[in-house]
């Protein structure tokens, strides 16, 4: 309770519960909205911590399966918080503008990926030394263009499973582009949008830079656990892993000398069967024993 209790106070000296004037509010958000003050609607703090809390572990979790969070935030406001939070836990990240079919045309923008990278790689291994001075200019001016809008998803291999939005009615786009591709989405919404759009609305004001700075930072720390949780049962696992390797060699040894002692110990009949595997060099070169002769 004194955790809630310390985080609704941060989050108040921050500005989440600053809303938008009445007049621009969206009805639906009413169950969210604690008052209003001198035309601006004020937001539950209680329940922008419940929230919180819930998107938090629900992030946490899909960290923790290694699957990818998307970051997105293309508002002024939000673009340094949000690269900077993306890049301490390794998440990839939008924040200039969003792609139309980021998502659903993502094998398209995988190729504009691999000829920045690909441009970027010759750049550095001396390959285009043999081109001339203005072709290599337009050729790093190209990379630098492409670098601005795909860098934060330069190292996406596949669709991310989630997106976290900081401005649900700015990034529309990318919303309805997660929505279509079944992928769950969780972002900050404020007084005037629909928190029915996204599978976890965090109610706040998304406008604020400490505000934005907040929330992000919370649902970043979150995402670190869930990771630094599946770092630990992978070395967990590798470890056992380790020792399994350790004790087969001994057992399969002792088993060799088992089998070993069984057939020193087994008998004339045994021997018997054995000896006429093996071949002797007699008078005339390589051959049988006389004795085993038919």
């Amino acid at each position: 309770m004194e955790s809630n209790t310390s985080l609704q106070q941060q989050l108040l000296e921050a500005g989440v519960h600053f809303g938008h004037l009445r007049k621009k509010w969206n009805p639906k958000m009413l169950p969210y909205i604690y008052a209003e003050k001198k035309g601006i609607h004020i937001i539950d703090l209680n329940k922008t911590v419940d929230c919180l809390q819930e998107t938090a572990s629900a992030l946490k979790s899909i960290a923790k399966q290694g699957r990818k969070i998307m970051f997105v935030g293309t508002k002024k406001q939000a673009k340094e918080i949000v690269t900077e939070c993306a890049k301490r836990v390794g998440m990839p990240y939008v924040t200039e503008r969003w792609l139309g079919g980021m998502l659903t045309n993502f094998n398209t923008v995988r190729k504009s990926v691999k000829k920045m990278q690909s441009i970027e790689k010759m750049l550095t291994d001396g390959s285009f030394d043999n081109i001339t001075k203005k072709e290599r200019l337009q050729l790093a001016r190209d990379r630098d263009k492409m670098d601005k809008v795909l860098g934060g998803i330069a190292q996406l291999g596949r669709v991310p499973a989630a997106l976290f939005i900081i401005d649900i009615g700015h990034e529309h786009i990318a919303l309805s582009e997660a929505k279509r591709l079944g992928i769950t989405t969780f972002g900050m919404v404020d007084t005037n949008c629909d928190p029915n759009k996204v599978d976890f609305p965090v109610p706040s004001n998304d406008d604020a830079t400490k505000s934005i700075a907040i929330i992000a930072n919370y649902i970043t720390a979150a995402i670190a656990e869930g990771l630094a949780e599946r770092q630990a049962e992978r070395s967990e696992e590798s470890e056992e892993d380790e020792d399994g390797d350790d004790k087969s060699p001994r057992f399969a040894l002792e088993e060799d000398e088992d089998r070993s002692g069984a057939r020193r110990g087994g008998g004339g009949g045994a021997g018997a069967k054995a000896q006429p595997k093996r071949r002797v060099a007699g008078p005339g070169g390589g051959g049988r024993r006389p004795a085993l002769k038919k």
